[in-house]
């Protein structure tokens, strides 16, 4: 048997595979429940209603889902110029600490202003701290997942400094915490009762953006092209350089507006414990997604809702709340392995 390149792709077989794939990711982790001695089905059940199954439910879900729909762009354009940022946690927390600088009362203005103001610096903040691993890539040959990674650990530190320090709320008891965004700076619920907030919309609009940028400007196809084959888009008269700095400033600002999103619309202040690890699950939504922007949307709502419906899970049926890790890897090789033969095929001889 060899693996044949397929001259096209049908189009049901590029819809159907990562739906299939997700079913025997969920198949295979079938054998862990029966495991830990629970029926299959109950389990799967009380998964689906914890994710789904009321309006606070659903709500909880979409609030999971905002930051990763971001931090999943972010990967997915950067990945398409094959500029691998592992750095989503870091820009991430740039952007939260962007609006803890100037969004709890250093600046006042009305909330049409405040709110798209605190994005913008967020988005400026996560934009500069990933050129710094991209300048080295591009002037030093520096590898950019060890940069981008290492990054990470260094705005953490610097977090918890200033946290414990400069920007120490006095009125937090102690707590390390900042002080809270002001109420012009607040993004707006958008479920009365539940904690989705108006960043939810803003990211199912940073999803569509993403898509025409990709597919109908000119800067899409310099960042398409870049990825496909650098030497080939360099000898047909793309910027290079510009055009891997833009797909940086794109990456880390989208990375950034999910720490926005994080103080400004759901803690309302920054702390440490801000992100479980966002920026490292936007990187299995983005792979998820096939590095389509709007296919992340789609992915960071499955997951969200898998770690959500996990919890309910546990509590119902006496199983580790960490299955949601092990299916949220299954059905990331699974659609991996799945998107191999929606391009090839097998051919005997």
């Amino acid at each position: 048997m060899r693996l044949e390149p397929r001259e096209e792709t049908p189009v049901w077989l590029s819809a159907s595979a990562p739906l299939a794939a997700i079913v025997l990711a969920l198949t295979l982790c079938s054998a862990l429940i029966v495991w830990a001695g629970a029926p299959v089905i109950d389990a799967y059940l009380s998964l689906a209603s914890g994710a789904l199954g009321s309006r606070f439910a659903l709500s909880e879900t979409l609030t999971r889902a905002t930051p990763l729909i971001f931090t999943g762009l972010a990967a997915a354009v950067a990945f398409r110029a094959k500029l691998w940022n592992i750095g989503g946690e870091g820009q991430l927390y740039a952007g939260a600490m962007a609006v803890t600088w100037l969004g709890t009362g250093a600046l006042t203005m009305p909330p049409v202003l405040m709110i798209p103001f605190l994005f913008l610096i967020g988005a400026i903040a996560g934009g500069l701290l990933l050129l710094v691993p991209t300048a080295l890539k591009i002037y030093l040959k520096v590898d950019e997942v060890v940069t981008t990674l290492l990054l990470n650990f260094v705005v953490l530190l610097f977090v918890n400094f200033m946290l414990f320090g400069p920007w120490k709320d006095p009125l937090a008891m102690g707590w390390p915490q900042a002080a809270p965004v002001i109420d012009e700076g607040v993004l707006p619920l958008l479920v009365e009762k539940t904690r989705l907030h108006a960043g939810f919309i803003l990211a199912l609009l940073a999803a569509l953006l993403a898509w025409a940028l990709m597919r109908f400007t000119r800067w899409g196809y310099e960042i398409r092209a870049v990825g496909l084959n650098p030497q080939a888009a360099e000898f047909a008269g793309v910027p290079m350089t510009a055009t891997v700095v833009r797909t940086a400033l794109i990456s880390g600002g989208l990375a950034g507006a999910a720490g926005v999103c994080e103080v400004a619309g759901l803690k309302g202040y920054l702390t440490l414990d801000l992100s479980p690890g966002f920026g490292y699950t936007g990187i299995a939504v983005a792979m998820l997604a096939g590095l389509h922007p709007l296919g992340v949307i789609a992915a960071a709502i499955f997951i969200a809702g898998i770690y959500n419906g996990a919890d309910s899970m546990s509590r119902a049926m006496d199983i580790s709340n960490y299955l949601a890790d092990v299916i949220t890897a299954t059905a990331l090789l699974a659609v991996l392995a799945s998107a191999l033969f929606t391009r090839y095929r097998l051919r005997a001889g």
